[in-house]
């Protein structure tokens, strides 16, 4: 009788755990529905608090001490298929020492006959260098609105920090990759005095 009472209790805890996978399994499916339109920036938000997916840092000063030990950095550019952009590294590489304080550029460029603004998320691999590479500005922070035709230089300040040669996960890299990978946004953030959608030129 115990092991049968026993039995049963497992196939009750079972069931329960069953119905519980399947609650929230069908909560992640509605949700991931609901919520798709916002991936990107999601997914961003949280692999930039967390340094998760080779998300780099955002820095608040240069920095000061500069190491003679270099690494190449490789710069990669993708926009995502519905934007009809072109996007590209105006340098495929470069060599930079640990601490220095560096200046790279993209350009992007407008192929369609109508006005778009997009928006760049990025990553830097392999994911072990995420923590150590900050940015002190970067074009990825605001939206790009670009008119039809349109190019501009898009700039990215970063440095290397210098405990990334004290880590014994990254001190013997010599090679590492930033990129970003523009999105159309289809509600742009409203410019300083920019009217609102359907009041201009009412009368």
């Amino acid at each position: 009788m115990a092991t049968e009472n026993g039995n049963g209790g497992r196939r009750k805890a079972g069931a329960k755990r069953h119905l519980v996978i399947a609650a929230v399994c069908t909560v992640a499916v509605a949700s991931t529905v609901g919520l798709s339109f916002a991936v990107v920036p999601l997914y961003r938000l949280c692999c930039h608090a967390t340094g998760y997916a080779g998300t780099t840092q955002k820095a608040e000063q240069a920095s000061d001490p500069v190491s003679d030990h270099t690494v190449t950095v490789h710069f990669g550019a993708n926009v995502v298929p519905d934007l009809p952009w072109s996007f590209v590294p105006e340098q495929r590489q470069l060599k930079v020492k640990i601490g220095e304080n560096t200046l790279a550029f993209y350009k992007a460029t407008n192929h369609s006959d109508h006005t778009i603004t997009g928006k760049a998320v990025f990553d830097v691999a392999p994911d072990v260098v995420a923590p150590y590479f900050d940015k002190l500005q970067c074009f990825c922070i605001n939206e790009q609105r670009l008119e039809p035709g349109q190019s501009i230089d898009l700039a990215v300040s970063f440095y290397i920090d210098p405990e990334f040669v004290k880590d014994d996960d990254t001190k013997n890299l010599s090679e590492l990759t930033l990129s970003y990978t523009f999105y159309p946004v289809e509600k742009p953030e409203k410019k300083l005095g920019q009217a609102e959608a359907g009041t201009a030129g009412g009368g």
